[in-house]
């Protein structure tokens, strides 16, 4: 054998162990590639069940606030602090009912619930003439998709 011939044999193994190396690259390049897709998957997911729950919670929340426009409609004022307190149970309810810590009968209303407190009267409401009272009522709403919940409130005046 002579020395050129050497060096050929040693230069095809050598081909051969870049090719390895190159491949084991690329298979690492495209792990990470999908273990990324499959990252942004999940929070494309997440970020469209927290708008879902909240689009829920909005749609409940105006259910709740036509309840109380109507001239029909009456609630009896909190009894105690604990019950004019906004809800703590809002952060958990699942279904509706009433809660006896509050006081708050939760409504079932689309994808999400809602429920009302009468807060009390007021002579100082804004853009109201002055000795006219206005009772005020807290609707707080719930909206649930998946494992995301919102939680939205507002206080509506009747005068």
């Amino acid at each position: 054998m002579t020395v050129s011939s050497l060096k050929v044999n040693s230069q095809r193994g050598m081909a051969l162990l870049m090719s390895l190396v190159f491949l084991l690259l690329l298979t690492l390049i495209g792990i990470s590639s999908m273990q990324n897709a499959t990252l942004q998957e999940k929070m494309a997911g997440s970020v469209m069940l927290r708008n879902q729950s909240f689009q829920g919670a909005e749609a409940a929340l105006r259910v709740g606030e036509s309840a109380v426009q109507l001239s029909t409609y009456t609630l009896a004022a909190c009894a105690n602090t604990t019950q004019c307190a906004p809800p703590a149970e809002s952060s958990v309810v699942t279904a509706a009912g009433l809660n006896a810590t509050s006081g708050v009968t939760w409504i079932a209303a689309g994808s999400g619930f809602y429920g009302v407190q009468n807060i009390g009267t007021t002579l100082s409401a804004v853009n109201v003439p002055s000795n006219t009272s206005a009772t005020l009522y807290r609707v707080t709403a719930v909206g649930l998709a998946g494992t995301s919940r919102s939680v939205v409130e507002s206080i509506y005046a009747k005068y």
